[in-house]
C-alpha cells in the first residue's frame, strides 16, 4: 500500500505524523508543499487547508491522527 504524506517543513503535527510511522516502522513518501507548486495547488483544490495530509491506499486524513496512522500499521503488517 503506498503511503504518502503531504507535509511542510516546521509542521508539529507533520513531525508527529512521521515519528510514529517510522516508529511502527510504516514506510512512506513525503511531498514538501513548500517545494511542490503542483502538490500545494492539488492539496488547496481538494478543500484541504491544514497539514499534513496523508494518503494510504483509499483512506486519506488531516491532521496527526494516531489511530490512522496504527490502523494502516496494523493492515501492512498482517
Amino acid at each position: 500500500m503506498p503511503i504518502t504524506v503531504f507535509a511542510k517543513p516546521h509542521c508539529p503535527q507533520c513531525d508527529a505524523t512521521k515519528r510514529q510511522f517510522n516508529k511502527l516502522g510504516v514506510e512512506y513518501d513525503v511531498v514538501d508543499l513548500t517545494q511542490d507548486a503542483q502538490a500545494l495547488e492539488d492539496f488547496r483544490a481538494a478543500g484541504y487547508r491544514q497539514a499534513p495530509v496523508v494518503v494510504a491506499g483509499e483512506d486519506t486524513w488531516t491532521g496527526f491522527r494516531p489511530d490512522m496512522i496504527k490502523k494502516v500499521a496494523e493492515f501492512i503488517n498482517a
